[in-house]
């Protein structure tokens, strides 16, 4: 049988998209794609993603990378969730862990249990069952050990790393694997006069390009999905108003390194704060109808803990998707596919997978139109359930201390949310389903943890008696704070196991 040429891939851009799309599809399609990338040096990265979800991990070992050296070389920490301050009413706060609540009693989740038990006036806060809010709390960390128990099989997590150190890391492991790489800016597109797909990039170097799929890595320009080939744009600002953030990374303070960033809501938006190794990301997401650029730069600089590193740099952006992510020979991934902001950290596991589905519909040199719908029909799912758990934040609110606000909390939201709040509201349910980010437990957390409460729960969870159940959940408690008593602190794990990279 004789093997197909490799169809030539062009990808756009560099930075975290296009460097982990270089490097996945090298390691993961060996003799299938032979890969160019074309970026610029002057151009840059926007650097300042530096929060991850857990599938991260799963993308580093699909890679075959080294855990540790990964975390050595961009200077991370590890992160068990997102500690959101404010958000429900000024003076809350609530950790969306990266776990569960409890377990599950006979089909039912923990948390019904806990709605009724919570409704005798019997149990402690919810977050007390949750052994990555415990160990968050406590900032302690521990790997999930092989073959552990259930409390071992109840916790996931995730990275907090240098973003500007992510890209290089990735283009070393590219160009090991085969990867080109041109310098450049792209001055022109060539597109076939048949079919409109686009044929090669001509650079300012005066090198031509060409090939069989491009892959746009080219941030919020678009040049390709968008300038080029015209693809339209969803727009979600409606719902997800912010659209710039004033970034600033400050010095570390002495002390613990907590593991896990913070959301804390401002009058116009909201900030992060990210511990790394060597420094901490800070930044103001707002609405620039609420706020202007020099208040929030003024508002981060006030609002930081140590000093800081660089001038406040003002990034714009918009919330929405492109309608095709994948658009005849060209395929969007990052920034130029959409942007839901950094709230939850779902940038990066976005690019992850456009690119995992780009691995499994890779084309045999001809693109079949079913794999680019299946691609499209599969990353609009993928937006559309993030946008949704992205405006839950904004919208149950009780605050009305700002414009903002005010605005959020009284706006009309998609139908496919408000279905699921109302679902919840009578009935303490989440809306299942298989495929798409933030399962129940990451919808519990938020509900519950900005306080909306539902006015029932599922009534299988009366079956056992009072008591017991009661001592059950003592038990659970008292589980959970043992085990995170005997994890390390989380600075002294990173060193000990070999991730603190040296000053």
């Amino acid at each position: 049988m004789i093997r197909p040429e490799p169809v030539r891939v062009v990808i756009l851009g560099g930075g975290t998209a296009g460097w982990m799309t270089a490097a996945a599809l090298a390691k993961l399609l060996p003799g299938q794609a032979d890969i160019h990338l074309v970026e610029s040096e002057e151009i840059g990265i926007v650097g300042v993603g530096e929060a991850t979800l857990p599938h991260l991990r799963e993308f580093i070992r699909r890679l075959g990378l080294d855990e540790m050296d990964f975390m050595r070389k961009t200077r991370a920490t590890f992160k068990l969730g997102i500690d959101f301050v404010d958000f429900g009413a000024i003076g809350e706060r609530y950790i969306h862990p990266f776990g569960a609540y409890g377990t599950d009693i006979a089909g039912v989740g923990f948390h019904h249990y806990w709605l009724r038990m919570k409704a005798a006036g019997r149990v402690p806060p919810i977050c007390d069952f949750s052994l990555p809010i415990v160990a968050s709390r406590a900032r302690r960390f521990a790997p999930i050990p092989a073959g552990g128990d259930f409390l071992d099989s109840s916790y996931s997590y995730a990275y907090q790393f240098d973003a500007t150190r992510m890209a290089p890391m990735l283009r070393a492991f590219a160009e090991a694997h085969g990867v080109r790489r041109s310098e450049g800016k792209v001055v022109g597109v060539d597109r076939d006069g048949t079919s409109g797909d686009i044929a090669a990039l001509r650079t300012d170097r005066d090198e031509t390009i060409a090939g069989d799929l491009f892959v746009d890595c080219s941030g919020f320009r678009a040049l390709l999905i968008g300038e080029a080939l015209g693809s339209p744009w969803e727009d979600w600002s409606q719902w997800l108003p912010c659209d710039r953030a004033a970034a600033l990374p400050c010095t570390a303070p002495d002390g613990p390194i907590e593991p896990y960033t913070r959301a804390t809501a401002m009058p116009a938006g909201w900030r992060w704060r990210i511990p790394l190794q060597h420094r901490v990301g800070n930044g103001y997401v707002y609405s620039s109808a609420h706020l202007s650029d020099d208040e929030a730069c003024g508002a981060i600089l006030g609002a930081i803990e140590g000093e800081p590193l660089a001038d406040p740099r003002v990034l714009r952006f918009r919330a929405g998707r492109r309608t095709k992510s994948w658009d005849r020979n060209v395929v969007a991934i990052g920034l130029a596919s959409g942007f839901l902001e950094p709230l939850e950290s779902t940038s990066i596991h976005l690019v992850q997978q456009a690119v995992t589905r780009l691995v499994e519909l890779f084309p045999q040199r001809r693109i079949d139109a079913s794999d680019r719908d299946t691609f499209n029909a599969l990353v609009d799912r993928e937006y559309d359930r993030i946008r949704d758990f992205l405006i839950l934040h904004y919208h149950a609110t009780r605050r009305d201390d700002s414009d903002f606000w005010n605005h959020v909390r009284t706006m009309a939201v998609p139908e496919t949310l408000q279905r699921k709040m109302d679902l919840w509201r009578t009935s303490g349910r989440v809306e299942l389903y298989t495929q798409g980010l933030f399962l129940e437990a990451s919808w519990v957390a938020v509900y519950l943890g900005q306080g909306v409460v539902p006015i029932s729960y599922d009534q299988r969870a009366d079956t056992p008696a009072p008591d017991r159940l009661a001592k059950s959940l003592t038990e659970l408690d008292q589980a959970i704070r043992q085990r995170v008593a005997a994890w390390p602190d989380h600075g002294d794990y990173l060193r000990q196991a070999g991730a603190w990279e040296a000053a």
